[in-house]
Formats: structure tokens, sequence, C-alpha cells
């Protein structure tokens, strides 16, 4: 039989006494009183012969008496033998600002040129649009799902309390990385003298339990989704009945889980409709940009526009592109036409007679996106430089 150290925590009413492993705090148990002297107390360090189970280790005998928790060393403190406060403290007077403040708003020294602060001189911004501003989506994404963790709780709260915290960060972290917290969990026994926790035991523990808690964590969300299935984003809304086929496992689950998919089909159809009505007001108003801005983004992949839509869109683009039109209405028609469902329709009206290097380069930058339009500035598709990882150091 295994033999290992424990520290006696606490003695309950109905006699029994729970420890831990001396100097950890897993692995952790309970014994019974008639396994002890008379003689023990909280704080005493045993050692005794154990066996290990599925639910935890089980105490069979102790082979020697208390030990009592050695009293830590205290450090003396050498002072200079003066009785001095204990708190010291040092005032300082407040500057005087407020008159100075008040002259700089007089209207002498407005005029005076040598007391003005001189202004900065702002320079002219012209950037090229960056990544985020041509991914941003116009569109409201609505909430973000937030569950309550009851039925994962009720799970945890079931098993023996020796396993409930291990139980939780198992659900936390998964198996995979339990496996580096037992190891390092057994490294720091072995520093100190202890015997390690058997990893085979745990984790096939943990290989039993973690279905019934992803089963558990999945129906906490379902359960969240369903209630508030008109707010919150459709994101979280897809994952989580995405996420049923793994997890719904019974009656009560399947369900739920159909409940979810009827609710997200009717979600999508509403979605749906705000998403072409937002774009049609666009274009009555004028506003291509942001029109095709908005088809760029519609609430389900592969969404389409109607034809008619799909014309104006592409009008009004044309109309917008013209050598009359200013460089940066180029630049801004072109970043919102190079997402958008009609970049290889648009052919513009006709092109700048010199056109600028700023301008070549937004053009060659969107040549793979636009390469009809990019061809007509002399300028072949060129596809995005790769990032390159940073090295760790």
């Amino acid at each position: 039989m295994p033999r290992m150290e424990i520290e006696l925590t606490s003695k309950r009413d109905d006699g029994t006494w729970t420890w831990r492993a001396a100097g950890a705090k897993l692995p952790k148990g309970s014994l019974a009183e008639n396994l002890l002297d008379g003689n023990a107390s909280i704080g005493d360090v045993i050692r005794v012969e154990t066996e290990q189970f599925v639910d935890g280790i089980s105490v069979t005998s102790v082979l020697s008496g208390r030990d009592k928790k050695s009293v830590p060393e205290l450090l003396e403190i050498v002072g200079s033998g003066k009785d001095e406060p204990l708190v010291t403290s040092n005032l300082q007077k407040k500057k005087n600002n407020r008159r100075r403040n008040k002259d700089e708003r007089s209207p002498r020294a407005s005029k005076d040129p040598d007391r003005r602060k001189p202004a900065r001189d702002k320079k002219p911004t012209n950037k090229k649009p960056t990544k985020r501003n041509r991914n941003h989506s116009p569109v409201s994404t609505g909430k973000r799902l937030k569950q309550k963790h009851v039925h994962r709780d009720a799970i945890i709260a079931s098993l023996p309390e020796e396993m409930q915290l291990f139980s939780r960060q198992l659900s936390q972290k998964g198996i995979a990385r339990m496996r580096s917290v037992i190891e390092k969990q057994n490294e720091v026994a072995l520093s100190a003298g202890e015997p390690p926790i058997p990893p085979e035991l745990l984790l096939k523990f943990a290989e039993q339990l973690q279905p019934q808690l992803r089963t558990a964590e999945w129906r906490d969300k379902a359960e969240a989704a369903l209630e508030g299935i008109n707010k919150i984003d459709l994101r979280d809304l897809r994952s989580v009945v995405v996420a049923s086929d793994t997890s719904a496992k019974d009656s009560e689950t399947r369900d739920l889980a159909n409940q979810l998919k009827d609710g997200l089909v009717i979600r999508i159809e509403s979605e749906h409709a705000k998403w072409v009505s937002s774009v049609e007001a666009a274009l009555q108003e004028d506003r291509i940009v942001r029109a095709l801005r908005l088809s760029s983004h519609p609430p389900k992949a592969g969404a389409p526009l109607s034809e008619e839509l799909l014309s104006s869109l592409t009008q009004g683009a044309n109309d917008n592109l013209t050598e009359d039109t200013y460089e940066d209405r180029w630049v801004t028609v072109l970043d919102a036409v190079a997402l958008s469902p009609v970049r290889e329709r648009v052919v513009p009206q006709s092109l700048p007679k010199e056109p600028s290097q700023k301008l070549i380069e937004v053009i060659t930058e969107l040549s793979m996106k636009i390469p009809s339009i990019a061809a007509l500035f002399g300028v072949s598709p060129v596809p995005p430089p790769r990032k390159q990882r940073k090295k760790a150091k």
C-alpha cells in the first residue's frame, strides 16, 4: 500500500477528521476517528497507509504518531532604541496656481504674443485605409452570450468534496491541459519529499467525467441562448446550435436543441429582411459607400441580394468613379467596392488623367479583389504580403 504524510485540517460533528497532503492542497479526504489516538489535534502531521480509488484516496492505517506543526521562525527587528512614532507624514504646501491660471486667461495675456502658447501645427493625414477600416461591419452584431453555470455546478457539487476542485479545473482547462497541471503538482510534491499524485487514476476519472461536464455546460449556454434568442449575437447563437450535434444526448436536451434551431431560422430571416431594407434605404439616400459596406455584411454567408439592388449598387459605384472625382473619394469608393458582392461588375465611367502614386498603391493593395479595375490602371493582381511571425527571444 502506498504511504504518505497527511495534515489533519478539521474535525467534523460525526467524529471523522478531514486531511490534506502535507504541504499541498491536493490530494485531500477524510478518515475515521478510530484510526487516531485520543491526543490528535488540528495541524498534526502523521504518516499513513492509503488505498487509491476512482472517487479519491482512502486512509487504511496510521503508521506514526502525531507531529505538531513547527512554529515558523521569526525575525528579530533591531532598531535605534529610540521611542519614535511608528508613522510619519510630511505635508507639502499647495502651490498657488489659481493666480497664475487667472493671469493666463486674462485679456492681457491673450494680447501679449510672448505670453501666448504657440499653437501646434496639425499635420495633414493622408493615411491609406487600414484593414481594420475595410473589415469593419456597420451592421449591429447584438449582445454577446452570457450563461450561468447552473447545470455544471450541480454536477460538480454531486461529487466527493476532495474531487470538486479537480472537476472544476477540468471543466475550465480540459483533459489535455490537466496533464500538465498534474505534472507540475507532482514536481512540487517530489521537491517537498511528498508522494506524487497517480496521474493515470485522475486522468481516467477525468475521461469519465468530461462528457457529463460538456453536456451540462452546453445546456447552460443553450438555456441562456433560448432566453435571449432575439437579442444575442448571431455568431454565438450559431455556435450553440452547432455544438448541439455532439452535446444533446437525451430527449430533454434534444428538445432544447430543436427549439434553438427553429429560433435560429426565424432570427436569420428577420435579420435578412432588416439587412435588405438597410441597403435599400442607403441607396435611396444616395449614400453609395454605406450601401456597399452594408451589402458586404449579410447576416448569413452567401445570402443574396435581388438583381435590382445589385444593379443599383453597380450603377451607384460607377457614377462615383470618374475623372472628375477627387482622389480621396476614389480611395473610399474602391475600398467599399472591394468587399461588396458587385466588385466584379463595377466599371468606372472614366479614369483620372494623372492618377497619383497614393491611388496606385491603394489599387495595388486591392488588386486581388478588384482585378478588372486594377487592369484599367495597368496594375496586375498582387497577393498581399504574408505576415512574418515574431521569433521568440
